[in-house]
């Protein structure tokens, strides 16, 4: 009998932003990683979406903002997957460097301040063993959108 191959199945990360135009970069660059994307607004839409799309599949990664709307934190919807799915690595994403250092304490986040360069963004995806870094390339050190003053600003 012959061994079949097959390809390696996509990580699967979960990305939750309120900014749309945040989502949809940060989305975009995962996926152009080879990365399978759930994205909401919210915790409650990531984890319908999560049901709808991958039917009860265990994320590989939770990249999340700090700050959401509804007086929710990136913390609280990290965790409330977390209660779901298990022990599951997460990327916390803060506009702010007071705010969530406080919370994070002892809990498991990679936490990175804005603006994150494709170049961090793709090292802290690394480091969570999401990706692997092929020998000799670097990302092209794009910035992801960051939010100021109620818009979003790429640098």
């Amino acid at each position: 009998m012959k061994a079949m191959r097959t390809a390696p199945v996509a990580k699967l990360v979960v990305v939750i932003d309120d900014d749309p135009l945040v989502l949809e970069a940060t989305g975009g660059l995962l996926r152009s990683w080879g990365c399978c994307v759930v994205a909401g607004k919210s915790c409650d839409e990531a984890v319908v979406r999560l049901a709808e799309t991958e039917a009860g599949r265990r994320p590989d990664l939770i990249v999340c903002d700090y700050q959401l709307s509804r007086g929710l934190t990136g913390v609280e919807a990290i965790e409330r997957l977390r209660s779901t799915f298990g022990k599951i690595p997460a990327l916390l994403i803060s506009a702010d460097a007071t705010s969530p250092s406080c919370e994070v304490g002892r809990r498991s986040y990679q936490l990175l301040y804005k603006p994150v360069n494709a170049e961090r963004f793709h090292a802290a995806l690394v480091a969570a063993s999401v990706l692997r870094r092929p020998s000799g390339t670097r990302t092209n050190g794009r910035d992801l959108p960051q939010r100021k003053a109620g818009r979003v600003m790429a640098n």
